[in-house]
């Protein structure tokens, strides 16, 4: 791994030389000095396929663009506010209470980082076709990787702005460096066909972690055709993928038993959970996931110490309340009574202190969260993230600190699990619900649920008596999601929801289960939130049909109009201005 982030830290170095060849999309910038034909030999391309990987980081790039999509999925999912105060990124405020605009420029970061890393592995395919120094199991390897990449990329475009945007290959990137490429058509098509070209080229286990592997694309196709809506397809991946599958470093898939496995630099790249993990370090200034530099507690003396960003909302921290069985409330009672905010004696499922921060409950190795470490309670309320910041332990070593991006803000060289066993369980327990195999889908849920409730996971106070009245139990087989589809199915988002709060999934989530479901669900979310922060009582209800983001208005103004006067990018009809 140390050895893979140096070749990162130098394909950093790479990219800045690199990045004047036009790999932003939509404009055309000077050519670089480097002759691009030099780099065609095994060498040059393996520092391409890197810097393809680079992408991935968004280190270079705006806190719109993270692959953590904590502002996209997390917080218009309605499982974070924005935080800090009203003044500080006020461009989130519009995103926050639904009243967006395809101005936003949290957009045009988003698209921007798309294109990037379309073009850096066009760059590398162009180049690899064109080195015959390389061994052909090799070159076919990174090919595999590039266009692993490249799928991830038009994927996290698709999830955000939907699948009618551009899809530009090698041929068309190497033949114009400022690509005309219009949005009339889905292109769901051609991130599986880069995915299925990845599958069959890459190797059960990687040559170093950090890099793409078979069981990664296979995960990252199953989720892929997850999202598009096609459950019947995903299915046997997802099952072939959990039965059989095992990690860059050979471990069978599994759940980790301790929770912390998956969120924490010493154990990086370690998890049997881990399917494909995004790579940082602490090793330079711009490879600390930078992306969520914003989302730590705030002031000094807080962990990270700024700015007070992603504050987990009162209607996700109120869903982990649990009946006197231990079980979740899966027809929304939890909204009722008191807040767990003003109600200590609450019974609450042991993951609300695991994924988030309250005031006097620890806070990793900090010892208890204190009330100053939040920039401002009438903005974002009372709590704090948690799930992605480093420990004591590892600011004392150098693998978090205040300082890492740009030299102001927090970074961390934990990694981030882009894909994860966790992740794909839920997905495969959907999957079997939906074809009415009940006690299987019950069976994944209560694995995870099991894991939940080891005595690891429980948060502890100093002298080891649980910080607050936990319980998690698995649903008995007389439960009526063993028998009813319908309660099935809530159980399994429910767990969803649960299980992978506060790691950007959540709208991404909601648009998959419907735009009626959507709809509702961030209706009632508004009406719920709007109890606790006056801000939200001028929020909008989101209609059923906005299920993508609009294209930014920037993009589309400068892609200008074809020879007919008709324009490269059309705005979707239920974002265009009236």
């Amino acid at each position: 791994m140390k050895q893979y982030m140096k070749t990162l830290l130098f394909c950093v170095a790479t990219s800045v030389l690199l990045s004047s060849c036009g790999e932003d999309f939509l404009y055309k910038a000077p050519q670089g000095s480097i002759d691009s034909e030099a780099l065609a030999n095994g060498e040059g391309v393996d520092l391409l396929v890197v810097n393809a990987y680079a992408t991935l980081l968004s280190t270079e790039h705006k806190w719109g663009s993270s692959i953590f999509n904590w502002t996209f999925g997390g917080m218009y999912g309605g499982d974070a506010n924005k935080g800090s105060d009203n003044n500080d990124q006020s461009v989130l405020n519009s995103m926050e209470v639904y009243t967006l605009l395809a101005t936003n420029s949290y957009l045009d970061e988003k698209w921007n980082w798309v294109y990037i890393g379309s073009k850096r592995v066009a760059q590398a395919l162009d180049l690899a076709s064109k080195a015959d120094d390389m061994d052909a199991k090799l070159k076919a390897i990174r090919m595999g990787e590039l266009y692993f990449i490249r799928a991830v990329c038009y994927f996290e475009g698709v999830k955000v702005f939907g699948p009618n945007i551009p899809y530009i290959d090698e041929v068309q990137h190497a033949a114009d460096n400022n690509p005309k490429v219009k949005n009339d058509r889905n292109i769901y098509p051609e991130i599986l066909a880069d995915v299925d070209r990845a599958i069959s080229s890459l190797p059960d286990k990687p040559d170093a972690v950090g890099r793409a592997y078979s069981w990664a694309a296979k995960a990252l196709k199953a989720k892929i055709l997850m999202q598009q809506g096609e459950m019947a397809q995903a299915k046997s991946l997802l099952q072939d993928v959990i039965e059989n599958g095992t990690t860059a470093t050979g471990k069978k898939y599994a759940l980790a038993n301790d929770l912390t496995d998956n969120w924490d630099s010493y154990r990086d790249n370690t998890s049997p959970e881990s399917i494909f993990e995004i790579q940082f370090s602490a090793d330079g200034n711009n490879n600390g996931n930078q992306g969520m530099s914003l989302c730590y507690p705030h002031n000094t003396g807080a962990p990270g110490g700024c700015c007070g960003f992603y504050q987990p909302s009162y209607e996700l921290a109120n869903s982990y309340k649990v009946d006197a069985n231990g079980l979740p409330f899966l027809n929304n009672e939890y909204r009722t009574g008191k807040s767990i905010s003003d109600d200590a004696a609450q019974t609450v499922d042991p993951r609300l202190d695991f994924t988030m921060g309250r005031t006097g409950i620890p806070y990793k190795d900090y010892g208890p969260a204190l009330d100053g470490w939040i920039r401002d309670k009438n903005n974002g309320g009372v709590f704090l993230p948690k799930k992605h910041v480093y420990s004591k332990a590892e600011g004392d070593a150098g693998l978090g600190r205040g300082n890492m991006s740009g030299n102001w803000a927090p970074g961390s060289a934990m990694n981030i699990q882009y894909l994860s066993v966790r992740d794909a369980m839920l997905l495969y327990a959907e999957c079997l619900a939906n074809d009415s195999e009940l006690s299987k889908a019950m069976g994944l849920v209560n694995q995870i649920r099991k894991r939940a409730g080891l005595d690891v996971n429980v948060i502890r106070q100093e002298n080891g008596t649980p910080a607050a009245t936990y319980k998690v139990s698995e649903y008995p087989s007389s439960h009526a999601a063993f028998s009813d589809k319908a309660t099935c199915i809530k159980a399994v988002r429910m767990e969803r929801k649960l299980e992978l709060a506060m790691e950007g999934s959540r709208w991404f989530d909601l648009v998959r289960w419907g735009g009626d479901y959507m709809a509702q669900q961030l209706n009632d979310y508004i009406d719920y939130e709007r109890k606790f922060l006056g801000k939200f009582a001028g929020a909008s209800k989101l209609p059923a049909t906005k299920t993508m983001f609009p294209i930014p208005q920037n993009q589309i103004d400068m892609m200008g109009n074809d020879e007919s006067g008709q324009p490269y990018l059309v705005q979707s009809a239920v974002w265009a201005t009236k």
